[in-house]
């Protein structure tokens, strides 16, 4: 169940776990949703079979996949439900305290049943924030660590090939901007930035790239994006366009200027010195998450200070960090291809095969 392109790219880290199976066929459909823009187009890259979403809520199967919380209630399947970002690191508000998202009651629920046969956790941590917010659902929580996380990692040594691929020089530092989608981020709140940082580091032997989340560029249209980015590109900006593994472009990279997104919280945890962007008041991060702990810990962006300074000073602490954020990140690093491949397995009441290549965390692909 495809709601968004960020989700759809998760949900492929699972499929390619068991698609190789000559018992299982694998299938895709478009959920709706709201920030759907894209889906469509992301569907068939993957070259797989599409199912209209009238024939995916109409059919049973034997597992359905989901990385977002929408219409789950219509599928006929044992479903297995994980997030699509860093863990879960926003909090909601409708009425009532701050509640973490994706372990809420009101996404998990549907007349007071559990939608989730199998709800994936990345930390250990959250089954108390599980307990808290929706005890009906720890009986079906795995921990599985971060596949996302796990493959970052075992794709380190090909980080020069990443570079060049980037045209980026062995003598040349490259810095990686990186946007979440709305109002409240760094695109949206910083036009200045990315002038100012080419305008300041392009002499000092820095070349900087864009990285947008999949919904700013499919909310404004790859067209209107690459408009307003056109003067940049013409000064040097290296953009990243959302069909590409934006993973190889972060380990890739020096430094990293983030948001409150996910991918700053990858970034510091494989040890990237990451400077962040003042987060507005409306982004509230869930508490005890590695997105908060990256919030309190990682240097703020000073815009009445040398930009190079404060990346010098974010490398010098990058390592202690690296260390805090793993931890927070993920309980189980390096064994969420396994944890994730046996609860699918399990789900489908099937036997894993004897031999299985991708059990093991496989590198992302060369840009």
């Amino acid at each position: 169940m495809v709601h968004t392109v960020a989700s759809g790219q998760r949900l492929l880290e699972a499929v390619e776990l068991i698609e190789s199976d000559t018992r299982v066929q694998v299938t895709f459909s478009q959920a709706p949703d709201t920030f759907s823009t894209g889906v469509g187009e992301f569907l068939r890259s993957t070259r797989g079979i599409v199912l209209s979403w009238e024939q995916a809520t109409r059919e049973r199967f034997d597992l359905a996949l989901a990385a977002s919380y929408g219409s789950l209630h219509h599928v006929h399947a044992p479903m297995l439900v994980m997030p699509h970002g860093a863990g879960f690191g926003k909090s909601v508000s409708v009425a009532g305290p701050p509640q973490v998202y994706g372990l809420d009651a009101q996404r998990l629920l549907h007349n007071g049943e559990v939608l989730a046969a199998a709800l994936v956790l990345s930390h250990e941590n959250q089954r108390e924030v599980l307990r808290r917010q929706c005890p009906e659902a720890l009986d079906v929580a795995v921990v599985a660590g971060d596949p996302c996380y796990d493959r970052m990692v075992v794709s380190l040594p090909r980080r020069a090939d990443y570079r060049t691929a980037l045209g980026v020089g062995a003598e040349e530092r490259l810095l990686v901007v990186t946007s979440t989608w709305g109002l409240d981020s760094l695109f949206a709140r910083f036009e200045d930035l990315l002038p100012r940082l080419l305008e300041e580091l392009g002499t000092r032997g820095y070349r900087v790239a864009a990285m947008l989340h999949p919904a700013a560029w499919f909310a404004h249209g790859l067209r209107q994006i690459g408009a307003w980015l056109a003067e940049c590109v013409d000064a040097g900006l290296i953009v990243v366009p959302p069909e590409v593994d934006w993973r190889a472009a972060v380990i890739a990279a020096d430094h990293v200027v983030a948001d409150h997104g996910s991918v700053g919280v990858y970034a510091a945890a494989i040890g990237t010195p990451v400077v962040l962007a003042d987060a507005p008041v409306g982004a509230v991060l869930g508490e005890g998450s590695a997105q908060d702990l990256l919030r309190r810990l990682a240097p703020r962006l000073r815009h009445d200070r040398p930009v190079a300074d404060q990346l010098a000073v974010a490398a010098s602490t990058a390592g202690v960090l690296a260390e805090r954020v793993r931890d927070c990140l993920t309980s189980c690093p390096g064994r969420s291809g396994a944890e994730l491949r046996r609860a699918m397995y399990r789900l489908l009441g099937m036997p894993e095969p004897g031999r299985h290549r991708a059990q093991a965390p496989v590198p992302v692909v060369t840009l």
